[in-house]
């Protein structure tokens, strides 16, 4: 078997609200590039790939003349082909490997008739565990509804989702508002749902002083842990000496290196593995195998899905061990999907991994038509700049805060959530 032919489009799939992070915001819907990997046999893999709020289709079609005559079974050859270490000082080339790993795997699976996780080494559960994982959200232009800034807006959102998705895992996105304003809705998560678990990530935008801070506030809270709460490998040992809180990363540990360094010199407890990141599946298998050596915890991490690459993620979290955490995904965000039968569903939290060959998943072609027009009626956005302060870019560590919310810790205190 040989491949013939890549073919990359690019979409934009609507939320239910813009989304504030740290550095900006999703402007109120995904931008993700969707790949197809065609080989002589007439078989097509599927892969996925975000950009923060770019197209990628120019770089794909770029490695078309890698790719063509390529056996999609020999994927290290591939991994060398377009990721030479030496040669991605000059072309960093990783996420767009993984995309491609999607679809090569994707067409082993329907080739050899099994699923992706047998590829893998075959399944250990049969179904993955999700975070809510909240945000603090603009209002949707449209329709005015979907804000959540203040902090009985969120309990409320958080409670919303518990109850039509089954969350007990929440993870709240910060970096957004002063800390201490954070820290306020933090703990009314924790006492609006004593009996779930909680996380915390401010996406690095604390000094290590703040971070500390924050960390030792919230000890005694059912923490999973606190993601990113400073930048670099340095900033998050400083706080790891000082927190007992365990401190998690998907931003500061993302490649084998920076793993060798962090298991010699330990800055971070768990490692929360992309399957775009990392550059693939089988990549985020092997680091996975090294943090069972260490005796290491790992999650998932979202890098803003769309059915494909949340394949992707379900058969990753189906083949490990050492899966402790339940996963992060936007992908209750969306409005909708591009995968036939729509939007996979949860149930008490978790989705089931699919067990169709390959990844399992198959395109809706008339969303995809619908999808791709969306986004060349709208563009791309500046995933680094926020809609609601044009004029605001942040710094690292920040003191560049949003507004904080009139009235919230009184609004907290009167109102309470019946779950």
């Amino acid at each position: 078997m040989r491949i013939t032919d890549i073919k990359a489009t690019t979409v934009t799939v609507p939320l239910e609200a813009p989304l504030l992070h740290s550095n900006g915001a999703h402007w109120g819907r995904f931008v993700r590039t969707i790949v197809e990997v065609e080989t002589d046999e007439g078989i097509v893999g599927l892969g996925e790939m975000g950009g923060g709020g770019a197209s990628a289709e120019e770089a794909f079609r770029g490695l078309k003349e890698y790719l063509v005559g390529h056996n999609p079974f020999e994927l290290e050859a591939l991994r060398f082909k377009i990721c030479n270490p030496t040669a991605s000082l000059y072309n960093n080339r990783t996420q767009l490997m993984a995309a491609i790993e999607f679809a090569c795997l994707d067409i082993m699976g329907k080739k050899l008739g099994v699923p992706v996780y047998d590829i893998l080494g075959g399944k250990l559960r049969d179904e993955v565990p999700f975070a809510s994982y909240l945000f603090f959200r603009l209002e949707n232009e449209k329709t005015g509804d979907g804000e959540v800034r203040t902090v009985h807006q969120l309990v409320r959102h958080a409670a919303d989702l518990k109850r039509k998705y089954g969350f007990t895992t929440h993870k709240l996105k910060g970096g957004v508002f002063r800390p201490e304003y954070e820290l306020e809705c933090y703990r009314a998560l924790a006492d609006a749902f004593p009996n779930d678990r909680l996380r915390y990530d401010p996406n690095a935008a604390l000094s290590v002083e703040d971070a500390i801070r924050f960390g030792k506030a919230i000890e005694g809270l059912k923490n999973d842990y606190l993601e990113d709460p400073t930048w670099g490998l340095n900033g998050n040992r400083r706080v790891k000496e000082m927190v007992r809180t365990p401190l998690a990363t998907n931003t500061v540990v993302i490649n084998f290196e920076q793993l060798a360094t962090n298991i010699l010199n330990p800055s971070i407890d768990v490692i929360l593995l992309d399957t775009t990141f990392w550059g693939g599946i089988r990549s985020c298998v092997k680091a996975a195998g090294v943090c069972e050596t260490f005796q290491y915890s790992i999650g998932v991490h979202s890098s803003g899905e769309l059915g494909i690459q949340l394949a992707t993620m379900l058969h990753l979290g189906a083949v490990l061990p050492n899966f402790t955490f339940a996963a992060d995904a936007h992908y209750h965000q969306l409005t909708d999907d591009l995968i036939k039968g729509g939007k996979m569903e949860y149930n008490e939290g978790a989705i089931k991994v699919p067990t169709g060959p390959g990844l399992g998943v198959e395109l809706d072609r008339e969303k995809l038509r619908e999808y791709s027009e969306l986004y060349r009626e709208l563009g791309g956005y500046p995933y680094d700049r926020d809609p609601s302060r044009p004029e605001w870019f942040p710094l690292i560590p920040n003191d560049r805060w949003a507004k904080t919310p009139e009235a919230s810790s009184a609004e907290s205190a009167k109102e309470r959530v019946t779950l």
